[in-house]
């Protein structure tokens, strides 16, 4: 039988490597074994970490709800799940943030689409996923493990800049100052403006949230988004 500590103990594990692997240890190890073999130990840590987490969360127990859920948290959780989706495949576009394989990373000239909403979309994706599973799930291991999922995407997106500042200090700072970290704020400063979103943002994002809330039937046995109430 397994515990509530044994998550947390997983958790940290999971989300602790993350951070010592890509910041304070990445550029030693990168050194030592270069870059393909530093992305061969980062993957490796990361499948075993996540793989202890998974299993430490399958075995802990199912504790009471810490609150009641109906169906107005479910409905609001259900909308922020599609921004999230919309967020995390416009994500996958034209996005500077992600590795380029050694190429100069293409900057737009201005902040559209999910840009405009944030220059880490694909963070802000995760962090939302675990803020609604927390808001429509209370319990302690689902706590521990979204909470994890969210300290992770929003810590390691500010540690992101810090990174892409020291190494892109003609290109990066441009960036930031046309985006912004929190969501809208670049949009209410007026260095943004709202639209531009591709078809690859709205309809996958449309997809991928269709998909993902009706798996949760035959994955966790229970229904998610708007297969609650069709």
């Amino acid at each position: 039988m397994g515990s509530i500590s044994a998550v947390a103990a997983a958790a940290v594990a999971f989300v602790g490597s993350h951070f010592l692997l890509s910041h304070p240890l990445r550029g030693r190890l990168v050194r030592a074994m270069g870059e393909v073999g530093f992305l061969g130990v980062y993957s490796l840590v990361a499948f075993l970490t996540l793989g202890w987490l998974i299993v430490a969360y399958l075995k802990a127990p199912l504790t009471a709800p810490l609150w009641p859920v109906g169906n107005g948290l479910w409905a609001i959780a259900t909308v922020v799940m599609l921004i999230a989706s919309i967020l995390l495949m416009g994500s996958l576009i034209r996005n500077p943030a992600l590795p380029t394989g050694g190429r100069p990373a293409a900057f737009p000239e201005t902040a559209r689409g999910t840009f405009a909403v944030t220059r880490h979309p694909m963070m802000w994706s995760f962090a939302l996923w675990g803020l609604c599973h927390i808001a429509v799930f209370p319990v302690a291991k689902n706590i521990v493990l979204a909470a994890a999922i969210v300290l992770l995407a929003l810590v390691g997106a500010a540690m992101q800049d810090r990174k892409k500042e020291r190494l892109q200090p003609d290109l990066w700072p441009e960036w930031e100052s046309k985006t912004s970290y929190l969501p809208f704020a670049a949009i209410i400063a007026g260095r943004a403006q709202l639209g531009g979103f591709g078809l690859h943002a709205l309809l996958g994002g449309l997809v991928v949230w269709l998909v993902a809330t009706w798996a949760h039937m035959p994955l966790a046995g229970w229904a998610a988004g708007i297969w609650r109430w069709l």
